[in-house]
């Protein structure tokens, strides 16, 4: 092979190369603004503003693709699926009482992201900031607005397995007290003070006493609806068999995710009401698994999440084991309704 023609290989091969360079970066760019421009059929989303007092509203984070996606945005509660109002402020998980909100969000560092804690007043105006030492997971705040609460990752990324830690933090919004892990307080497990090293504590959720709480103890392989008090430091087992869960209106009933034997491991969970007085559980119409902290609507109705197709959907069902499950809301995730 003479000169001239290794030189006219190299120059065609060297073409060849950079035509494919060009259409991946043309490809990858291409990708990237369909993911900055909204998709024909998705939600309608304009800027404009977001209060937690606003009357008969449902605030939650945006997933549909576009300009404001990952932003708090807002819908009248009695038209989830309708045109939204976007705050520019992006959440990973989000929740509000009273006027406070809790929002978990990614803070994008040159190496790495770590995450935070924003302490909202209505406005949506940070009035703290709290570090979160992992991957955010459940928020809540407290129908009195007073306390605020969060779950992270703190090894692995799921609840399905075993091989995961969490770290559960509570706040007194008025007064900045951090209570930075769950493990500081005293566990009684059958009348008797409960001490392992693999605790794992996540799912807060709180009465309006402003000292009750509830939340999900796992250990020794098992989980157990736990019944906190903030005066008191100590964490009681109420109920076996229980993860994520959320208190009714009326204190009396948590609705729960609860893991079914035969179930694949990846998905093992179906939704259920537990009477607090009776310790009757009642499952519910949703077939399946929801892992998610669910949230109620009002005294018969609870809301929560479902993989979508932009991430997240978020449907409703009667809280009484009838019915079935309603989609309210696509490209949705962590709803509070507030006002």
């Amino acid at each position: 092979m003479t000169l001239r023609s290794r030189v006219l290989i190299l120059a065609s091969a060297l073409a060849v190369l950079g035509a494919i360079a060009l259409a991946s970066v043309l490809h990858a760019s291409a990708r990237a603004e369909r993911r900055d421009h909204p998709r024909a059929g998705a939600a309608q989303v304009t800027p404009g503003t977001v209060t937690l007092t606003a009357p008969g509203r449902m605030v939650f984070r945006n997933m549909a693709w576009g300009p404001h996606r990952d932003e708090l945005t807002t819908t009248p509660a009695s038209a989830p699926s309708g045109p939204r109002t976007a705050s520019g402020l992006k959440c990973l998980r989000f929740y509000a009482a009273s006027g406070t909100g809790v929002c978990l969000q990614a803070v994008h560092g040159p190496v790495s992201d770590t995450y935070r804690a924003l302490i909202l007043d209505a406005r949506l105006h940070p009035r703290a900031r709290y570090d979160v030492p992992g991957i955010p997971s459940r928020a809540r705040v407290s129908p009195t607005g007073h306390y605020a609460a969060w779950t992270a990752f703190v090894g692995g990324d799921s609840y399905a397995g075993t091989n995961f830690s969490t770290r559960t933090a509570i706040v007194d919004t008025r007064t900045g007290t951090l209570i930075p892990s769950l493990e500081s307080f005293r566990v009684l497990k059958d009348g008797r003070t409960y001490h392992a090293a693999d605790v794992n504590f996540w799912g807060v959720t709180f009465a309006p006493d402003d000292d009750t709480f509830y939340a999900t103890l796992a250990t020794k392989g098992t989980t157990y609806l736990v019944r906190g008090s903030l005066r008191g430091r100590t964490l009681t087992t109420v109920h076996p068999d229980v993860e994520c869960p959320s208190l009714s209106p009326d204190g009396t009933r948590v609705a729960y995710k609860k893991r079914v034997p035969g179930l694949p491991r990846d998905a093992p969970w179906r939704l259920y009401v537990l009477d607090l007085r009776t310790m009757r559980e009642t499952p519910l119409a949703e077939t399946r698994s929801v892992d998610d902290q669910a949230v109620w609507k009002d005294a018969r109705t609870i809301v929560y999440a479902l993989p979508g197709d932009y991430g997240a959907d978020l449907y409703e069902m009667p809280a009484d084991g009838t019915g079935r499950p309603r989609r309210i809301s696509v490209a949705a995730v962590s709803p509070a309704f507030v006002g």
